[in-house]
């Protein structure tokens, strides 16, 4: 039998709700609204004001929730919803990774409205990231015994080391009377360095130290939940490129993992260059950097790693090339190009 997985960075799909509105833009007899609100509080305020108490109340509580540097999280438009739909039902993966997904409400929702041929299974835990952003799975077969490894601990850090999680979740034939792969789902931490932090020297060498400790744990954990002949995949964003020191754990600390990426192949050629030395060297890479006043930097975040009983049964590995290089554009959706291979005879 073959499968296909892949994995895909969905950007940001947040459940946000937007309630601006042009009013200018409404008929006058529609602008004139009279409304009332009724706030009620449940709980003993103790003097210091009434304390709302959510298990006692049956009022909803709206949240507005804003990420690390202050911006207002908002959903993802329809656009761009459509956008990385259009590529995921190009692929048309038995299973598929993603990343950045807020909750699996929003999947939930996206998958079964959005998608071509919605997945009948879906998989997200809430993990530890300020951005609320988590990993998740769609399948086409049966899953199981999904374990979140979102408190794990780096013996050099004191508070959990993933940021999002490392989830593990083991896919299962259509009967479910045999297992065919254990995926180990993961998004390490990023490069990203926000403008307004003075030491930017400072802040990504602390980024790179955590994204070599999650990549540590990645490999301790792997390590313990599996047997030298056991079947699995490494997968997700690990935001650093595959011969970085930062992810040696997984290529040379003794799980004789391999490259289900090294050669590659894409879907389409890559949009045009404006200039010749923004021109990608090479297929392998899913994210591009626009670096002002130098060349674009291409680089292959995305990545698929088989345990040694898989590596065999790889025969095809591919890149669902975006068709422009800007991330907003109609038909992208996502800064990120979702990879995929396929697996004979599993």
């Amino acid at each position: 039998m073959d499968v296909t997985v892949g994995t895909f960075n969905l950007n940001n799909l947040f459940d946000r709700f937007n309630f601006s509105a042009d009013l200018g833009a409404l008929p006058a007899e529609e602008r004139d609204v009279r409304t009332t609100y009724l706030w009620e509080f449940v709980g003993q305020g103790g003097g210091a004001g009434p304390i709302v108490d959510p298990a006692s109340s049956s009022t909803p509580i709206v949240r507005v929730q804003r990420n690390a540097d202050g911006r207002l999280l908002s959903g993802k438009s329809i656009t761009q919803q459509k956008a990385i739909a259009g590529r995921i039902d190009a692929m048309d993966l038995d299973v598929l990774a993603v990343q950045e997904v807020e909750n699996r409400d929003v999947l939930r929702e996206f998958n079964r409205t959005c998608l071509s041929n919605p997945y009948p299974h879906e998989v997200v835990i809430e993990g530890n990231d300020p951005r609320f952003i988590d990993v998740g799975l769609l399948s086409r077969f049966p899953v199981a015994n999904i374990t979140s490894h979102r408190f794990e601990q780096h013996p050099d850090r004191s508070e959990p080391v993933f940021g999002r999680d490392l989830l593990q979740v083991d896919v299962f034939n259509r009967t479910r009377r045999r297992r065919l792969f254990t995926l180990f789902i993961n998004h390490l931490k990023s490069k990203f360095v926000p403008f307004f932090v003075a030491d930017k020297e400072a802040a990504q060498a602390e980024n790179t130290l955590l994204r070599t400790q999650q990549a540590e744990t990645v490999a301790r954990v792997v390590d313990a939940q599996t047997r030298p002949n056991s079947r699995y995949i490494v997968l997700g964003d690990m935001n650093d490129v595959p011969e970085a020191d930062a992810l040696r754990a997984l290529r040379d600390d003794g799980l004789g993992l391999t490259d289900a990426l090294d050669a590659v192949v894409e879907s389409q050629p890559p949009p045009r260059a404006t200039n010749p030395e923004d021109v990608p060297p090479s297929a392998r890479w899913t994210s591009r950097l626009s670096v002002p006043r130098a060349a674009d930097r291409f680089e292959l975040l995305d990545q698929i790693w088989l345990s040694p009983s898989l590596a065999p049964k790889l025969a095809h590995a591919e890149i669902e090339r975006r068709p422009f290089f800007s991330a907003s554009a109609a038909g992208v959706g996502s800064d990120h190009d979702p990879v995929w291979i396929r697996l004979s005879g599993v």
